[in-house]
């Protein structure tokens, strides 16, 4: 453990391609040294060091630099098997992602994987969104919550997206109307966050969690997948027990609660590495 906190102090430096590459975002696209993405009505090009090129020239902390990894690492570091997902993963950040486009991005990964996921939203920012250019490319900004909430079922169907269309136009009819405020969810404490964004159709617990931990700032989020379900009853059964292949919403609650008092208050960091460790070891495709 000293070791580990050793290395971080003297190499605290962000890997830009695990970041990007962990099942967090999907609209990126890899462009000789950079990588190019959409977050919401903005482009972002950001190089092997972390630094960001922005269309809308506007400041953002997309890779949570404010966050103490220090401290994280050191709080996650419970056992050796996240010890060694955080060692063999150091660079790897959790994303401060538009919310919107967070929002749908999880509602369309429901029961999807991840290049099929890209695709359909590819084709959703095609079809809804804003075309611009920049640094010499063609970029589709993410589409508002006005223009998604406005197009038939049927048009967004035809991105790929079945039975998740009907979500995703009722899911943007609610923003746009300002029946959930994300800015107000972002200082709003976990649990009433996840009773707000669970109640937009579509929405389940462990999209709910990708959501508060990738855009929300809820770092305790710790998204519960057939990935980390398997996760926990490969390395963790002594300290979960599971015992069911699917979790009830009371099973899950009783779960978090559980995981949060193993890893601590950042414990959706400890996810993320554990996710990415394992996909790796599968040999998974990334973006």
């Amino acid at each position: 453990m000293i070791q580990l906190l050793s290395k971080m102090q003297n190499n605290n430096a962000i890997n830009v391609e695990i970041s990007i590459n962990s099942g967090q975002v999907f609209l990126w696209r890899k462009n000789g040294e950079y990588w190019d993405g959409v977050n919401g009505q903005d482009i972002l090009r950001i190089d092997n060091f972390g630094s960001i090129k922005s269309y809308q020239n506007t400041k953002t902390d997309f890779f949570r630099k404010k966050d103490n990894m220090e401290q994280i690492i050191k709080s996650i570091s419970k056992d050796s098997t996240t010890r060694k997902a955080v060692k063999k993963y150091l660079g790897l950040r959790i994303l401060k992602q538009d919310p919107f486009q967070c929002l749908i991005s999880f509602i369309v990964s429901s029961n999807s994987n991840i290049q099929k996921i890209k695709t359909s939203l590819e084709k959703i920012s095609r079809k809804f969104g804003t075309k611009v250019e920049f640094e010499n490319q063609e970029f589709f900004l993410f589409p508002t919550p006005k223009k998604l909430a406005k197009a038939s079922i049927n048009e967004i169907r035809n991105c790929g997206v079945g039975y998740r269309a009907k979500f995703i136009k009722e899911a943007a009819n609610i923003i746009f109307l300002k029946k959930i405020d994300f800015e107000s969810l972002k200082k709003s404490d976990y649990f009433e966050t996840k009773e707000s964004i669970c109640s937009i159709p579509g929405v389940g617990n462990k999209v709910a969690d990708c959501i508060m931990l990738f855009s929300l700032n809820k770092l305790e989020a710790f998204p519960l997948d057939r990935w980390m379900i398997r996760i926990l009853e490969k390395y963790f059964f002594n300290e979960f027990q599971l015992e069911t292949k699917t979790i009830t919403k009371k099973q899950y609650d009783i779960l978090h609660d559980k995981i949060v008092n193993h890893f601590g208050p950042y414990a959706g960091y400890a996810q993320q590495f554990l996710f990415k460790m394992e996909r790796e070891n599968y040999q998974k495709k990334w973006l």
